[in-house]
């Protein structure tokens, strides 16, 4: 019956039709003739690594860039795209891997932005014209509920309720579970099923190809801003998908070696505090080897931002944090990168300098020991020192000289670990280190960690991707409400009950 559907859908016109969408950027051609039809009631995929040009489709599809050649057509119509009005006038509506909404304002008040005289009726009139609006839709809301307490699955339903609203008739989704816990993902496709069922065009950008495959009825490949395939999704499999994308088999992650005897890290009773002074870890402890990998899962705002931060010198902490039994409270995050301890942090902006060079940005942890000619930077050993970690860590880049905010965000966080990991640290602090990144950066992330681990670096890995947190650590933890459950070994949990443990009072580990 699917199959069906889909060549009934192949047969009919398009709804939206790029062909031969050409961008350049400098030093880079972004899209290169790329062609690719959108159709009515079907989940289109869109895969690439980082720097592959799907980010430039998506932005060009919603009106933030123009292309340089080539033609959109909407309905068979040539059409211009000249702006996010004009796309949502089109009824091209994006939903952002991070949802853009007002926390403190109510689900009500955020969906009035998708209304033309939203703010013109008073509340009682604004939750009945959104009750009327939002009769039959398969995404419900609280509408009275605040936004700043809501899941991140809710939170995302809310900017599809929005979408909706505008008359959206093609869904742009831009990595739609990578911040979701696997209890909220199930219901996202249901949802996403009822919405293309209702005749919505729903173009999915992904990473996660299982999900890709479980969900999409057809998938575009790009690589390297040309796309290289396209195919019905019933007949991909991940690693046809995964040699489309690299241009090369994957290479087989390397297995956990045990931890070697001893405590690197010690931390008892820690108490950490949120910025509005409310508790945020309460009375935290765990050990970690030499050698090992702890793996801690979290939603966002169970405490996790506070926890790392402790730990890396970025927020005063109550209770006792020891390195190799050297107390840590009070230093710098520069004093304690001395002492060994590394930090990959969770917002890529927070851990790089944009504007500047990416041999810059490599050299931020170490130009004033190891790059000092005198007074002066010694730039010519700093870029020699950029040119090897550039090539050790494959970080796809014109040279060392370009500025960072023109690399993928894969090659940004390759920056990042080369920085973090060339000092060799005997602690790496790493936080969502392959958030957002594609299958060949995961890929050397994840090769990294364990390479590392072996030669015994210990590693506090913090994310929300329970596949990862499952493949790389040997022992598994829960954040939740600041509440550290476990930690326990990882072949005595199942991902689904470490799930629940992120979101529900706990029961047992088991």
């Amino acid at each position: 019956m699917r199959c069906g559907k889909l060549v009934a859908r192949m047969a009919s016109p398009p709804l939206l039709r790029l062909t031969d969408i050409t961008r350049s950027f400098p030093g880079v051609v972004a899209n290169d003739r790329v062609s690719v039809d959108f159709h009515a009631g079907e989940v289109h995929a869109l895969l690439g690594e980082n720097g592959a040009g799907k980010t430039t489709l998506m932005n060009i599809l919603y009106g933030l860039y123009a292309p340089d050649s080539g033609e959109l057509s909407f309905e068979g119509r040539p059409v211009r795209v000249g702006s996010p009005a004009q796309a949502l006038k089109l009824g091209i509506a994006l939903v952002p891997q991070h949802p853009l909404l007002v926390e403190r304002h109510t689900v009500a008040e955020n969906l009035a932005l998708g209304l033309r005289d939203g703010f013109l009726l008073t509340r009682r009139r604004l939750l009945a014209r959104l009750r009327e609006r939002l009769a039959g839709q398969p995404l419900q809301v609280d509408l009275e509920a605040r936004v700043e307490s809501l899941s991140a699955g809710e939170k995302q339903r809310l900017e599809i309720l929005r979408a909706l609203l505008q008359g959206a008739r093609i869904l742009i989704l831009d990595e739609p579970t990578s911040v979701l816990t696997p209890q909220e993902v199930v219901p996202l496709f249901e949802q996403l099923a009822r919405l293309k069922a209702q005749g919505l065009a729903i173009l999915f950008i992904s990473h996660k190809l299982d999900e890709v495959l479980a969900h999409a009825d057809r998938i575009t490949v790009l690589r390297a801003g040309k796309k290289v395939g396209e195919l019905p999704a019933r007949e991909a499999s991940r690693e046809q998908l995964v040699r489309l994308m690299l241009g090369r088999e994957a290479v087989p992650r390397p297995r956990l070696s045990p931890p070697q005897p001893g405590v690197r890290l010690e931390v008892m009773d820690l108490e950490v505090r949120s910025d509005r002074g409310l508790p945020a870890v309460r009375k935290a402890g765990f050990t970690v080897a030499p050698g090992e990998i702890l793996g801690i899962a979290g939603v966002a705002g169970s405490g996790q931002r506070e926890l790392v931060e402790a730990l890396t010198g970025l927020r005063p902490f109550r209770g006792q944090v020891r390195l190799e039994g050297h107390p840590l409270e009070g230093l710098s995050p520069a004093r304690l990168f001395e002492r060994g301890v590394a930090h990959v942090p969770e917002e890529r902006p927070a851990g790089t300098v944009p504007a500047m060079s990416v041999a810059e940005n490599l050299a931020l942890r170490t130009f004033r020991t190891k790059l000092r000619r005198g007074p002066w930077l010694d730039r010519e050993r700093l870029e020699r020192q950029a040119t090897e970690l550039i090539q050790t860590y494959q970080i796809a880049t014109p040279g060392p000289r370009t500025p960072l905010r023109l690399l993928s965000g894969g090659n940004i966080q390759r920056t990042v670990l080369a920085r973090e990991l060339d000092g060799s640290p005997r602690l790496l602090i790493a936080v969502h280190p392959t958030y957002g990144v594609d299958v060949g950066a995961t890929e050397q992330v994840h090769r990294l960690l364990i390479q590392r681990a072996q030669e015994g670096m210990s590693v506090v890995l913090v994310t929300e991707d329970l596949d990862e947190l499952f493949a790389l650590s040997h022992r598994v933890a829960a954040l939740y409400q600041g509440e550290l459950r476990g930690p326990w070994p990882a072949g005595e949990v199942s991902l689904e009950r470490l799930g629940r443990m992120m979101t529900q009072a706990a029961e047992g580990a088991a």
